[in-house]
């Protein structure tokens, strides 16, 4: 009995068996339509993911600018792209060759990468312009030492310029995160000011990969600069454009470089002399980072001024709208300071002049058309200072670097900022006689007689941040050497160039 109780058992479970297996036979066929729209999805699938690539080989150029010739992994960061993309373009730039030379692997590569030697060659005709060889409609700039793991990105970046902006970044998943920056350029004054913001950016600082489209490129004085990609961002925050962050998405970090000290060393000095290199092109004088550090591309002690020669006392900046560099109204101040201190200590009687004497009623400081510094002071006092005395024999340097001079188209005195910067301070001697102070020299463009009771007494007048001696009623000395309404209608000499 109980035998016969457990092969009923076995037997209903074989046929329960039976029956889920036609029946989940029997479902499966029944839906044949959702499992062939299944696999046509699939194939779909993989024609669009190989579409989505063409696409991007043909419509992307990639440029890596930005890497050290005597280390670097260009290499590999080029096969990282041709892996994901076999028939994208690269371009190499260089200012040489590297060492050890670069090395790729398959036809592909070397059919799809071209490297630029940008330095002058005897044996080279000359180069064209490399945005010649960019067809496609969008450029990648990418750092030295990247890698791309998902093809996604790109495409991403490419819808950002499809749907309005002008150039996009992206960062690295190993590298700090991003920052924003405003950027201030101001052409006028020489000048460049950064400041952190959240959005709206005029420059991306950090590690990134950065998309631009190629009518963009086009408008720009000169896209391939080092650094890249600052440069170009200092030539398109003249033109106003903007730069997105796309956040969520980041390329990959490629091999460590610059262990060695010696290497790290050699690093900073090459990103110190592109920048250098890159503001001097464009004139930027002066930089002042998001951090409020102040960086100085222009003149000092060991090289000339900024500008030339002075024709018709009209320095060559004013011509272009500008104001004296920042650099050489820097150095001017530093002499006017070391002048007056000297003068002080050497009990000579002096007064600020002419046009500083302007500059001090306008606004406490040098006018910004102006190029030098005017001081007269009595000639009786020439022999207390001893540089002074000296320099009316030959040119002498002082004990702190300034040239004292006696001047060639005058006799009066010039103070250099120094022997090879010749950003300067005029001394003009005056003599008493008969009620008023006549200018002992032949000069014609500085000062004039003028009457004595306008030193009597000495009056004084704030000016680079100090008080100095001037002559009493300023107001009615000025108008008599240059006339009515001069301090608060003041312009250069002969020139329409109007103080704003």
């Amino acid at each position: 009995m109980r035998c016969s109780l457990t092969k009923n058992v076995g037997f209903f479970i074989v046929f329960l068996n039976v029956v889920l297996v036609y029946y989940t036979w029997k479902t499966f066929n029944s839906y044949e339509p959702l499992k062939s729209k299944l696999f046509e999805t699939k194939a779909v699938k993989s024609i669009i993911s190989k579409s989505s690539i063409n696409h991007v080989s043909k419509s992307t150029t990639v440029v890596i600018r930005d890497f050290e010739l005597h280390e670097n992994d260009v290499s590999a960061t080029v096969q990282s792209f041709i892996k994901v993309f076999p028939n994208i373009q690269i371009i190499i730039l260089s200012r040489g060759l590297p060492y050890p030379p670069l090395q790729f692997h398959g036809n592909e590569t070397v059919r799809n990468v071209k490297v630029i030697n940008l330095a002058a060659k005897f044996d080279v005709p000359y180069q064209s312009n490399p945005l010649s060889l960019i067809k496609t409609n969008y450029v990648l700039f990418v750092p030295d030492s990247s890698r791309i793991l998902h093809r996604q990105y790109i495409q991403t970046m490419i819808n950002h310029l499809n749907s309005g902006e002008k150039m996009v970044a992206v960062g690295y998943s190993q590298s700090k995160n991003l920052t924003c920056l405003q950027a201030n350029l101001t052409l006028r004054e020489w000048s460049l000011k950064f400041k952190t913001v959240k959005d709206d950016c005029d420059f991306v600082q950090g590690k990134h990969a950065m998309m631009i489209d190629l009518g963009t490129l086009n408008k720009l004085n000169d896209p391939f600069l080092l650094p890249s990609p600052h440069s170009i961002y200092l030539q398109t925050t003249y033109f106003k454009l903007k730069v997105k962050i796309l956040y969520g998405i980041q390329f990959q970090d490629g091999k460590p470089l610059f262990h060695s000290h010696h290497s790290q060393k050699l690093k900073i000095k090459s990103d110190q002399d592109k920048f250098k290199k890159l503001y001097q092109r464009f004139n930027v004088k002066r930089v002042r980072k998001e951090n409020g550090m102040v960086e100085n591309y222009g003149c000092n002690r060991d090289t000339a001024r900024c500008f030339g020669s002075i024709i018709n006392y009209t320095p060559s900046y004013i011509y272009e709208n500008k104001t004296m560099p920042p650099c050489c109204l820097a150095n001017l101040r530093r002499t006017a300071q070391h002048v007056f201190n000297t003068l002080h200590e050497s009990g000579i009687r002096h007064w600020l002049e002419i046009g500083s004497l302007i500059g001090a009623m306008r606004t406490g400081d040098v006018i910004p058309w102006d190029f030098d510094v005017d001081i007269g002071f009595n000639r009786d006092d020439l022999a207390r200072c001893t540089w002074l005395k000296r320099a009316s024999s030959k040119p002498i340097v002082d004990a702190k670097g300034f040239l004292w001079e006696r001047a060639t188209e005058g006799n009066f005195y010039r103070v250099h900022f120094s022997k090879a910067n010749r950003v300067h301070v005029n001394l003009l001697p005056f003599y008493a006689r008969n009620g008023s102070m006549l200018k002992d020299a032949w000069f014609t463009s500085m000062g004039m007689d003028f009457p004595e009771h306008f030193l009597h007494p000495m009056s004084s007048i704030e000016f680079l941040g100090r008080q100095v001696p001037s002559p009493n009623n300023i107001r009615d000395f000025l108008e008599l050497k240059f006339g009515r309404g001069i301090v608060e209608n003041a312009h250069y000499p002969d020139f329409k160039f109007k103080f704003t």
